[in-house]
């Protein structure tokens, strides 16, 4: 993918649940979704996940896609394969922005993260995740405190040099 979300926003949520997508990010589910053109909506595909998971997590179609060929290549049957159909097919909601670039969030989704009059938008590269504002900062807290912790001469670019399979276990 050419693009990839960045940045963060808070965003109102009327009562019907329609949220604004950063203008950004819009741009990226456009080029990430080979079906659209001009005057087309894109497309998205929201994954809600289990009681645990209190973000909605959003990917493009080029992203679920991706995700989507992986599960397919996991034996039929096996546990790994339906626990990720479970996840990425059974608890998530396809869907397309509106023409003024919002989402609709159902209530059940609005419901299952806390979200009532704001959402907290956050990029994370192909994807970008829904969060009630204080729900992120309560979780996300312990990475602002390790990365103060650092130094003033931190940089974070550092954190690319260390071997993948390493970091694994972290």
């Amino acid at each position: 993918m050419a693009q990839r979300f960045r940045g963060e926003s808070v965003h109102k949520v009327d009562s019907k649940g329609r949220v604004s997508i950063p203008a950004l990010f819009r741009r990226v589910l456009e080029a990430a979704d080979a079906e659209w053109t001009v005057g087309l909506q894109p497309n998205v595909v929201i994954v809600y996940g289990g009681a645990s998971q209190n973000y909605l997590e959003c990917y493009t179609q080029e992203a679920i896609t991706e995700v989507d060929a992986k599960i397919s290549a996991l034996p039929r049957g096996s546990k790994r394969r339906r626990a990720l159909e479970h996840i990425f097919n059974g608890q998530s909601l396809p869907t397309q922005t509106d023409d003024t670039g919002r989402l609709v969030l159902p209530a059940k989704l609005r419901e299952k993260i806390g979200i009532t009059g704001e959402a907290y938008f956050k990029a994370a590269g192909d994807t970008f995740q829904i969060w009630a504002p204080d729900a992120y900062e309560a979780r996300n807290a312990d990475i602002e405190d390790w990365l103060s912790e650092q130094g003033d001469d931190f940089d974070p670019l550092t954190l690319l040099e260390d071997d993948p399979a390493e970091l694994a276990g972290e």
